[in-house]
């Protein structure tokens, strides 16, 4: 019979297995493999440079992600630090990004369809909280939601959607995150439903979210402007 230590060593590498199975970013399998984003060539990620002709540069970015943003009509601003701008990022399956909370702003309901978040707040209060996938009936998709302060830390699960709000009428916020892929992508729930292009029929939508056509004419306008100016 199976020690217990067996089971707990065998049980760890099923998890370790299990882990690297799911991994949002394939694992490098040298140093490093700086993007070349001239290549004409098309893979799952970036040709990799030339060893001999990467330098410091090609892992660095002057981004000034100590300096506040001007945020955007919903009152959030998000600074995305990826392979597009850190060439050196290519294969190493991390990037970050510097969100501004105005008061009352928000970061709205997205998702990263390759990435988890792990998010501080570094100036201020956030409150956050994401939602789990379909459950089987009667089960509904669980919420779950953390006021957040200064230093305090939350992590947003792959694919999930998510949210952060700032609740200080007075005072702005500021957060980094740290995303699991060079690429992480992003998927603002509004925009995408309601200012696609071309437009989802209001057919399709009225009866998804069981509302009149009216109202899908209204906020496929809204975002349609919003989106497309």
């Amino acid at each position: 019979m199976a020690s217990s230590s067996s089971i707990l060593l065998f049980a760890a590498l099923l998890a370790l297995v299990s882990w690297q199975a799911t991994a949002s970013d394939p694992s490098p399998l040298q140093d490093f493999c700086v993007a070349d984003l001239h290549s004409p060539v098309r893979v799952n990620g970036f040709v990799c440079k030339n060893p001999m002709e990467v330098n410091a540069d090609d892992f660095f970015k002057a981004a000034n992600l100590d300096k506040p943003r001007v945020t955007n009509k919903v009152g959030s601003n998000v600074t995305l630090i990826n392979v597009m701008q850190i060439a050196g990022l290519n294969t190493l399956g991390i990037s970050i990004a510097r969100i501004d909370y105005a008061p009352l702003g928000q970061n709205p309901p997205h998702t990263h369809p390759r990435a988890t978040e792990i998010l501080t707040v570094l100036e201020g209060t956030l409150y956050v909280g994401f939602v789990t996938s379909n459950q089987p009936a009667p089960n509904r998709n669980k919420f779950l939601s953390k006021m957040l302060n200064k230093g305090d830390v939350f992590v947003f699960p792959v694919g999930l959607i998510h949210f952060q709000f700032n609740p200080n009428p007075h005072q702005p916020a500021i957060a980094i995150a740290a995303l699991s892929s060079q690429n992480p992508g992003a998927i603002t729930i509004a925009n995408a439903v309601f200012g696609s292009d071309p437009p989802i029929s209001y057919d399709v939508l009225a009866k998804a979210f069981q509302v009149e056509k009216n109202t899908i004419d209204y906020l496929q306008a809204q975002f349609w402007e919003n989106n497309h100016n």
